[in-house]
């Protein structure tokens, strides 16, 4: 079976970059709770780095479906369900978290 680059490879350089900023907002949490800043400020903080994970979330997903889900898709019926299947489990899991 020939290999496929996931969807995201075009935009690896912006995850990554979105990434490392998220990483910054952790290590700020940190330091917020080590300091023991006021807890609006922390759940404000909190708040803006799960937006910013959302966004990655959404971003990948999007970038699933436009490429892995299309190419099973075009491959047979039953790899797109499969894919449909697989990206419905990871919609679900997004919207849990």
């Amino acid at each position: 079976m020939e290999h496929h680059n996931h969807g995201y490879i075009g935009r690896k350089d912006d995850y990554l970059r979105r990434l490392r900023r998220i990483e910054g907002q952790a290590r700020g949490l940190q330091r917020m709770v080590e300091e023991e800043s006021y807890c609006i400020d922390i759940l404000t903080q909190v708040s803006a780095m799960t937006k910013a994970l959302q966004a990655v979330g959404l971003g990948l997903l999007s970038e699933h479906m436009q490429h892995c889900v299309m190419h099973a898709a075009q491959e047979s019926d039953a790899a797109g369900q499969a894919k449909i299947d697989e990206a419905m489990a990871a919609i679900e899991r997004l919207v849990k978290s």
